[in-house]
Order: structure tokens, then sequence, then C-alpha cells
């Protein structure tokens, strides 16, 4: 009996223990918003993994050429870029449940027109003005916005953990979609009675029914997810923008402190658009180093590995959808380890040394003839591929003051969009040119090139100067919403 009580204490450490260590614990004191979100943003993904793998072979079975699938992808991420920019201005001035709701329904717009019609120009309209992803990636209006909430519900010992796991069920997310659309493609073959381009319209079906998930959650948001301080105008945002984009400080810092309201009460409150010199010097260093890596990702995002294993090894859809869908899983398995790590290592040493092998991955993943290297290749990448993501966007929210973080993000996430435009197109070109292959060593080379200089630039970078008085304010929220429920 007592040796069967040892075990059980032990065991309940154990429990206790992971509980702590995997950076659930975080999540659940974060509370209902941040599971919302998780939740909302893991049905995303299952959205844009089934599209990630169908897209390429999609438009090759429409007859579109491979210079005009680098065009349709570039445009879709021009489209993303305008309106992310656009949004994320907008959203605390609007309501950021507001936009998350709008964002849905335009996601379920855009699969809608994916699901009847076959011009190119109508579905490049669509893909524009709509949120479609081309790529498999999140490039549309919900992560910025979700990242900034995330890092306004908690705080600097759970930010790491929460963040993490947005990332974990993302790639679960992914995983389970890419292998949904893989095995249903290779069912309705199977079955008889339908044409490949039907089943390919079929599977934005579930695209249509993810972007109405993703409104029914913006409704069960709570006001938490909220900013408390007064905001500026899209259009003094519009200026702060610029002032980033101009090529003097002090010039910007001018543009900055003039906002168009008279009332000095809007000039001293106001902190969403307004970005301080001491966070720009900061973040227009790593803005440069993420438009590096996203041009290296845009010329070698998921839906263009997919196509040039599908042209180097003639793989079947399911096979293809098997692999794509274990290196989701891989990529799910590894980000648990983001935020241990992070609180061991640093944010900066966790990014820089899990994202390099991942580098070194898509660099020399032309080279194998042979299948089994090809995927050990492609597994490497994709299981260390995304745990620099919950440490970067850590690293941000402990740079910037909390009033910032919604700007900063905003920008972030555009420049990392526009980055991503020219990678397709360069893509296509050297595809249609039989020169595949240049494009994963030259992104290689790049994402290795932004892993070194994020290494030289930010480790000694000093963190958490503002979150005094943002974890204070979280808090009394938590506790106020404690009371509540009890109530």
């Amino acid at each position: 009996m007592n040796r069967l009580q040892v075990d059980s204490h032990r065991l309940r450490e154990t429990c206790h223990w992971l509980y702590h260590e995997s950076g659930l614990r975080s999540v659940h004191i974060t509370g209902r918003d941040a599971y919302l979100i998780i939740l909302a943003r893991t049905c995303r993904m299952f959205a844009f993994g089934g599209t990630s793998l169908i897209m390429a072979l999609f438009f090759t079975t429409l007859g579109f050429s491979d210079p005009q699938l680098g065009l349709f992808m570039s445009m879709t991420l021009a489209g993303d870029t305008v309106l992310s920019f656009l949004l994320t201005f907008m959203a605390d001035s609007l309501g950021r449940r507001r936009v998350f709701f709008g964002s849905g329904l335009l996601m379920s717009i855009s699969g809608l027109v994916f699901l009847y019609f076959e011009n190119f120009w109508i579905l490049l309209l669509a893909a524009v003005i709509g949120v479609i992803s081309a790529s498999g990636g999140d490039f549309g209006p919900f992560r910025a916005i979700e990242e900034s909430v995330l890092s306004h519900l908690t705080n600097p010992q759970t930010r790491s953990d929460v963040l993490s796991w947005y990332v974990v069920t993302s790639n679960l997310g992914s995983a389970v979609g890419i292998e949904v659309a893989g095995r249903v493609i290779e069912e309705l073959k199977r079955r008889g009675g339908w044409s490949e381009i039907r089943i390919y319209h079929a599977v934005f079906g579930a695209y249509i029914v993810m972007g109405v998930a993703n409104m029914v959650f913006s409704c069960l948001m709570t006001d938490n997810c909220e900013i408390t301080e007064p905001v500026l105008s899209i259009d003094e945002g519009a200026q702060v923008t610029q002032g980033l984009l101009s090529n003097s400080d002090e010039e910007a810092e001018d543009e900055i402190v003039q906002p168009t309201t008279e009332s000095p009460v809007e000039q001293k409150k106001s902190r969403f658009a307004e970005i301080s010199s001491k966070t720009r010097s900061v973040m227009y260093k790593l803005w440069f180093l993420l438009t590096v890596d996203c041009l290296a990702d845009g010329m070698v995002s998921y839906t263009l590995t997919n196509y040039y294993l599908d042209r180097k090894f003639h793989l079947p859809k399911s096979q293809l959808g098997d692999l794509m869908s274990t290196n989701y899983i891989l990529g799910s398995i590894s980000t648990v380890f983001a935020g241990p790590l992070s609180r061991h290592l640093g944010l900066v040493n966790t990014m820089v040394f899990t994202h390099l092998p991942s580098s070194m991955a898509v660099l020399l993943f032309p080279v194998p003839q042979g299948i089994v290297l090809t995927v050990i290749l492609l597994f490497i990448r994709g299981g260390l591929n995304n745990m620099d993501q919950a440490p970067r966007v850590a690293l941000i929210a402990a740079t910037v003051k909390p009033g910032e973080r919604t700007a900063v993000m905003g920008i972030t996430s555009t420049l990392r969009t526009l980055a991503s435009l020219l990678g397709p197109s360069i893509t296509g070109a050297l595809a249609d040119s039989d020169k595949f292959w240049v494009a994963f060593v030259a992104a290689g080379a790049l994402r290795v090139a932004y892993d070194l200089g994020l290494w030289a630039m930010f480790i000694n970078v000093k963190l958490h100067e503002h979150e005094e008085s943002d974890q204070d304010t979280s808090k009394a929220r938590r506790v106020a919403d404690e009371e509540e429920s009890t109530d």
C-alpha cells in the first residue's frame, strides 16, 4: 500500500512538472479568450493546410502556366498586405472582435468563389480582395491582431508558453488539413464520377466552413480582447507608417508627435499607432532581417515545395499529403519545447539555434536524387522551422511598449508579407525555365544570413523594460473576471 502511495505521489509530481514545463498551465490561467484565439487559428490553419496541398495542382489542372501561378501567389500576398495594413490600424479603434468577424466573413466569401469558379482573373480578384492562403501560410489580417491580443492577455512569465501553444495547435491544424485533403482527393478518385477539377473544388468547401467557425469564435470572445487606452485613427496610423518608411528619423518623429486631433488628452494618451524612436531603433533592424527571411520563405513556401516534390518524384496525392502532414506534426511536437527553451536559453538563442538547422535543410533540399534523403531534409526543415515563431513574438512584445504592440506587430506582418511578394514570382520563373532547384539554394542562403544576423544584432537587447504596468493591469483584469465568475 505504501509503495502504491509513493508511486501515486511520484506520478502526480511528474504530471505537475509536465503541466508547468509544457506551458499548459500558462494557457489555462490566461483564460477563455486565449482558448478561443488558439482554436480559431487552428481551424483556419486546417483550411490553409488543405489549400496548400492542392493550390498549385489545381492551377496546373486548369491549364495555368508556372509564371501565372507565381503571379497569382504574389498578387494574393499583395492583397493580404493591403488588407492587413488597413485592418491592423483599424483594429483597436473599430474593435478587435469586429475585425476578426469581418476577416472570417472575407475568408468564407473567398472560399465560395473558389468553390464555383475557374477563371484565372475571377480567382485572382477573390484572392486579392478576400482572404485566401495560396502558400499555406497565415499572411492575412488575423495573425498580427491575434498575437497582439495574446501579448495583451499574458505577462512575461506566461507569454512564451501561450504563444508556443498558439503555434503548436496551428501546426496540428495544418497537418490534419493536409492529411484530410489528401485522403479525400484519393477517395473521390477511387469512387469515380468525379473529375480532378471538381475534386479540388470540393476541398474549398472546408475553407468556407472554417471561415464561418472563425466568425463564431469572434462572437464568443470577451471585452478583455479589446485595448482599454484611447487610440489614433487610421489616418494617424497612416502618418506613422509614412514616418517609418521615411529616410529621416527626425522627420518621422515630427510626423508622429503631431496627431490630427487638437485634444491634449488625445495627444498624451494615444498610443495605438504612435511608435517611439527607441522602439523604432530596435525594430528597424528586426524588420530588415524579417524581410530577408520572408523573401526566402516566399520562394519555397509549402505550396511550392509540394509542387516541386510532385514534379520531381510524381508522388500520389495521398502520399504527398501524408508527407506534409507528418512534417507539420513534427513541427507541432518541436514547438511545444519552444517555451521551455526560451526560459532556459533566452529568446534570441532559441530563435537562432532552432531555425539555423532548418535553414540548412532548405539549402540542401535539391541535392538528393532519391526520395528518402529528400524527405529527411523536409522533416528537418518542418520539424524546426516554427520553433522561432513564439520567441519572435515574445521578443517584439518584450521590447516595445504595451500600447505600441498592435501597431508594431501589424507593421511587422505587413513588411513580412511585402517581402514574400517577390518570392513566388521568382520561383515561378525559375520553374518555367527548369531551374526550380535554384530557388531552394537561394532561399536557404538567405535564411542562414537571417539567422546569423539575428544573433549578432539582438543577443544583447534589453527586454521587458515596459512590462510592469502592463502586468499589473492584466493581473487586475483576471482577478476581476474571477470575482465576476464566482458571483
